[in-house]
């Protein structure tokens, strides 16, 4: 197939020795192939543009003919001008180029020259950065995209030592790139062949020729990530052998029907494809996406009294104690006129307690289970255990949701976790696409939205006004800071200080400060005063951002909101209207860029929690969407998640079709496309093993 040639050694390339050879390496190129797969990161544009469409202050490289004489200039002691008439088509221009009065003497009327620099539309001038004399160069820049690589400062490697080196490679082993996509693709979306491909996103003719080169690239990166995760979901399904069930559809309804409000087309629609899954022989594995308040808990019951009347035990799954307790008191009004039984399991319970409420999971008298990690340890069992849920999933580790997976002994429980972060689907589909996922995109009726404004720190004395309004009416308050103390380094809010300062300015009132140093018990215990009204203003840092229902609080105030994301201030804001009350999210800042005041400006547009993570995607990128650690974001050379969206949902489409059909393991058109996932580490084994 050629593969085999281009996985040789380095030495093969004309004009790389051995010293050559060591620098690529510690540039991780290793071979023929590893070089032709480098690819550049930018280019430089030496194209002729036609001034009368060039805008101001535009690079741009011209042709023209020296016209006149130079002028120099002093402008101090170590910095000088020259400048020249060019002619260039209709425009007599002024080049000019600072620190280069050697220039002087060839700088001759009626030279022919290429210029690239800055554009002055109002003065007709050019600040020259690069000159060539066409008169005298052999080969020029003039007409060219030049590829830019990134190399290593230390290694000694220029970019025209290695632009010669990839042309040299290119022309030697242009032969030995043989395509992996059969024709049939190749024509269904009209892409470059892999050959083409290569040698035009190193040296593309003009713009088109590689943006071409580019998009054929990105769909094969696209394409084999998303192979590899099919190739997961697949062998998950085969791994895990889930509970093939009948749900009985009818009694699910009627348990509906009884509850005392109506459902949302979306909480319908997602409970059907939950239901669906649970019927199937493969264990479920879907991410249930809600923003805060569309009604996700509805959702977990409907699936938890579905496994209950197939005869099986449900586990939930959330971050802290209160939480549990809340979800705990929810689902025992939801199930009030079932025979569920529903218990909690949390690290406070006392010994005598716990080992009860374990006791009683092991005999199968309990049917549902709320917990936090406590529900992972290792003396933790089930009777059949069939159903787990886990609420804001990203908080748990990949280890600690498979160690609740693994609580049943002959099959795996179907799994459904759930997030109030809306994540764009671009993301889903990139970091949740061995998952299945649904979205709740609807708001239940007579939810009032939470009112939202931005006020500069000066109108701050009206902002501690409208507070006072609020808890002299009984409402409760959250008040955010960035910060848990002050900081030498940042000029930014403190919730320390804060706290004393409302305490003052409110004497009246009960102030309570948590912040992320506080230990557990301590957290759970300001925000029970705080649930019971205990406390009326709560003055906190972010660990709030995901916690539990305070009907009663109907305004959060947040400092240097510009300190945050778009997706962290949403869910700030989904603290407050969850209650009968009109609610108000205040945004204190004074942000100094751009995309500060932009978010400010996009949180009082809208309360839908994807739109505003699709505009906070765009504002930061993907990796800083997650925050790069936990993202499971790849790594890709070309793709990008937010420009190249549409070739994500082609290959995700292409590679559910191939790697769930039977054509691609038996046809033979197939086995190029084979061949490479294999040699390239996605295929089988590295699936298979992690």
């Amino acid at each position: 197939m050629g593969f085999s040639v281009l996985d040789q050694s380095l030495v093969g390339v004309k004009g790389i020795g051995e010293k050559r050879v060591r620098q690529f390496q510690e540039m991780g190129i290793q071979s023929i192939r590893d070089l032709l797969f480098y690819f550049p990161y930018r280019y430089e544009d030496y194209q002729i543009k036609d001034l009368a469409t060039a805008l101001h202050g535009e690079k741009v490289t011209v042709e023209g003919t020296i016209y006149g004489h130079p002028a120099t200039k002093r402008l101090s002691k170590n910095r000088d001008l020259i400048s020249v008439k060019v002619v260039i088509d209709h425009f007599i221009v002024t080049a000019t180029w600072f620190n280069r009065a050697f220039l002087k003497n060839q700088l001759q009327k009626g030279r022919p020259i290429l210029l690239t620099g800055k554009w002055d539309k109002y003065r007709l001038q050019i600040t020259v950065s690069e000159y060539e004399f066409l008169d005298t160069v052999k080969t020029t820049k003039k007409g060219h995209l030049i590829p830019v690589y990134s190399l290593p400062a230390d290694l000694g490697l220029t970019q025209a030592n290695f632009r010669k080196i990839m042309e040299q490679a290119i022309r030697q082993y242009y032969y030995a790139i043989e395509d992996y996509l059969p024709k049939e693709v190749i024509d269904k979306y009209k892409l470059y062949t892999l050959k083409e491909s290569i040698r035009a996103i190193h040296f593309p003719h003009d713009h088109r020729d590689g943006k071409l080169a580019r998009r054929r690239l990105v769909y094969d990166e696209l394409l084999f990530y998303q192979m590899k995760i099919q190739l997961l979901k697949k062998l998950n399904r085969q791994n895990w052998p889930g509970i093939k069930r009948k749900i009985d559809v009818d009694k699910v309804k009627s348990f509906i029907h009884s509850l005392p409000f109506s459902l949302t087309n979306a909480q319908k629609r997602v409970i059907k494809e939950i239901l669906g899954d649970m019927e199937q022989s493969y264990a479920m594995n879907r991410l249930l996406q809600g923003d805060v308040g569309s009604g996700k808990t509805v959702v977990a019951a409907a699936a938890l009294y579905a496994n209950y009347l197939s005869g099986y035990q449900g586990a939930l799954m959330v971050p802290t104690e209160i939480l549990a307790e809340q979800h705990m008191e929810s689902l025992k009004k939801l199930f009030a006129n079932t025979p569920i039984q529903v218990e909690v399991l949390t690290g406070s319970l006392t010994e005598k307690n716990r080992k009860a409420v374990i006791g009683r999971l092991q005999m199968g008298l309990t049917d549902v289970v709320v917990g936090t990690h406590a529900l992972i340890q290792e003396d933790v069992y089930f009777k059949r255990l069939g159903l787990v849920i886990t609420d804001e999933q990203h908080r748990f580790g990949v280890e600690q949701r498979a160690l609740l997976r693994r609580k049943s002994d002959n099959f795996s429980p179907d799994v459904l976790y759930m997030t109030a972060t809306p994540i764009p689907r671009t993301l889903a589909i990139t970091a949740f696409g061995d998952m299945d996922v649904s979205i709740i995109d609807e708001y239940p009726a007579g939810r009032k939205k939470v009112e939202t404004h931005w006020v500069r720190p000066k109108q701050f004395a009206k902002v501690l006004a409208f507070v006072e309004q609020q808890v002299r009416k009984g409402r409760q308050a959250y008040v955010i800071a960035p910060l848990i103390e002050e900081s030498d380094k940042l000029d930014v809010q403190n919730a320390i200080d804060i706290y004393q300062q409302l305490c003052e300015f409110f004497p009246n009132f009960k102030i309570g400060l948590m912040h992320g140093r506080l230990k557990p018990k301590e957290k759970d215990e300001v925000m029970n005063r705080f649930l019971k009204n205990e406390v009326q203003i709560l003055v906190s840092t972010t660990v709030v951002e995901v916690g539990v229902n305070v009907p009663n609080a109907t305004i959060i105030v947040i400092y240097d909101a510009d300190r945050f994301g778009l997706a962290q201030l949403h869910q700030l804001r989904g603290r407050v209207g969850r209650g009968e009350h009109q609610s108000y999210c205040i945004l204190v800042a004074d942000p100094k860029s751009e995309t500060g005041k932009e978010r400010m400006r996009i949180m009082e547009q809208t309360n839908d929690g994807f739109e505003i993570s699709r505009r906070d995607l765009e504002l930061r990128g993907p990796g800083d969407f997650f925050g790069v650690k936990q993202s499971g974001l790849p790594d890709f050379k070309l793709a990008d998640l937010i420009q190249d969206y549409r070739t994500l949902e082609a290959a995700k489409k292409d590679a559910e079709i191939l790697i769930h059909g039977e054509e691609f393991w038996s046809d033979p058109k197939w086995r190029h496309l084979k061949f490479e996932l294999e040699r390239t580490g996605v295929f089988l084994q590295q699936v298979i093993e992690g």
